[in-house]
């Protein structure tokens, strides 16, 4: 039975290629509709190009259809990916920097957690909630695929809000991480065995194992402890993000003992020890990419330009397979093969040590009948008590916005590990409102409504 696979957000040309490129490589899924939807029509019809050809290349025989209307993209879907950023670089990422920097918070990422994390988020979850409504009526057994950050704070917000729609969030942390660990040892990254559980942005290998040639498996953490230790292990700048040495996540192996998830860059901000006024030798000792995220940004949208420019011009397109979860988790569930995934799922006793509720990262099977996330018992108590910090800023946006209450966005931003550890209650307060007011027309108009509330009081 031909499958029908929506793509809200598909303006993101070598994002959608990635995933329904993945997609056409697995026979359940080359006679798919794929249903591509966003609002900028010049970039929809770019990606709309990329797909057919991408079709033609491989021979198979997969339909594209255009929408700039959700729900109708929506109708009768099996799978929605879900893959947008609202408000875009500019203005809305430029305003998360600028504000806060003038307030003397400086960041690197700020799409996950802290003040920008908090923001992207207030943006961000009233738009999945509005797919969400729409799945309801036009597409109610479809399974939601969710890539937009902030991770933790979307998923949480979703399950909340609509637990009867099927959804997880993913990220190509968990892998990425494993071969660049493979990377920095030198090793094939076929050969890892590894398990790895948390919160997304901070899950911690809790195994990290290479298969021996007499089919043993060998612990590589104490090659890695002992290769960091002593200098002999250096860890290799991503070719991608060559302004971003690997330090911070191996200091924080040689802390805590464990290996964390996501990129030094992003996990820098997460914590209250790497990013400190008047301690740039911390900046220097550790590479931390101040500003990071809009440079990137920039270089991004440069080089989706040139790429996008070069796969119109191509007769055929090359597709090759990625490391996203999204169309592996397609193809177990219309085969019933089985899968397994790391994916970002609310918290039903998954990991006891965190709260009901909250978005965790576990091993997950996937097969004919969905998404069945795994039990984990034994993440070590020094990794829970990081991740309970981060924890508490999703927490309180999301209370924010279910409960609609502005005065939780205040909260979460005092309770930031970063921003608190640099910025005082009076300035927090005011990098928050200003902040609030320049994203007016990007947030909740009950948002707007009490801002006015509260400062007029």
């Amino acid at each position: 039975m031909t499958k029908k696979i929506a793509f809200i957000g598909a303006g993101s040309t070598i994002f959608m290629k990635n995933i329904i490129g993945d997609a056409l490589h697995y026979a359940a899924l080359s006679d798919a509709h794929i249903a591509l939807m966003d609002i900028d029509q010049t970039r929809l019809d770019e990606s709309a190009l990329v797909a057919n050809k991408m079709i033609s290349s491989l021979g198979v025989s997969a339909t594209v259809t255009t929408h700039t209307n959700q729900r109708e993209a929506l109708m009768d879907a099996d799978f929605v990916v879900v893959a947008f950023q609202i408000g875009g670089y500019d203005p809305c990422t430029i305003t998360d920097f600028e504000i806060p920097k003038k307030h003397g918070l400086r960041q690197t990422i700020a799409d996950t957690l802290g003040i920008g994390g908090i923001m992207r988020g207030l943006r961000t979850v009233p738009h999945l909630w509005a797919i969400c409504e729409d799945m309801r009526i036009v597409c109610p057994d479809a399974l939601m695929l969710n890539y937009v950050n902030p991770m933790a704070i979307n998923m949480w917000a979703i399950a909340a809000k609509y637990p009867d729609i099927k959804h997880v969030g993913l990220c190509h942390s968990v892998q990425g991480t494993a071969k660049e660990l493979a990377t920095d040892l030198g090793i094939d990254p076929e050969s890892l065995r590894y398990r790895c559980a948390g919160i997304n942005h901070m899950a911690y290998f809790l195994n990290f194992e290479q298969r021996q040639p007499n089919g043993t498996y060998e612990d590589l953490y104490p090659a890695l402890r002992k290769g960091y230790a002593n200098g002999s292990l250096k860890p290799k700048t991503n070719p991608d993000q060559p302004r971003c040495p690997n330090l911070v996540r191996y200091e924080m192996l040689n802390r805590v003992g464990y290996f964390v998830t996501e990129s030094s860059e992003h996990f820098a901000e997460y914590t209250p020890y790497f990013i400190k006024n008047g301690r740039d030798d911390l900046i220097e000792r550790f590479g931390i990419p101040l500003d990071e995220y809009p440079k990137r940004c920039v270089e991004q949208v440069e080089g989706w330009k040139a790429q996008a420019e070069a796969f119109k011009n191509a007769d055929k397109i090359e597709v090759c397979k990625s490391h996203e979860y999204a169309a592996t988790i397609m193809n177990a569930i219309a085969t019933g093969e089985p899968a397994v995934i790391y994916g970002n799922v609310a918290n039903d006793g998954f990991i006891p040590q965190l709260p009901d509720g909250c978005a965790v990262e576990v091993p997950c099977l996937v097969d004919a009948n969905g998404i069945q996330p795994t039990v984990v018992t034994d993440i070590p108590p020094q990794l829970i008590a990081l991740m309970r910090t981060n924890i508490n800023v999703q927490e309180l946006t999301v209370a924010a916005l279910i409960n609609q209450d502005i005065d939780h966005i205040y909260h979460a931003a005092m309770l930031d590990p970063h921003t608190a550890a640099e910025l005082d209650l009076d300035t927090i307060w005011a990098m928050t409102s200003e902040l609030l007011e320049a994203h007016a027309n990007w947030l909740p108009t009950w948002i707007a409504e009490q801002f006015k509330k509260k400062d007029s009081a």
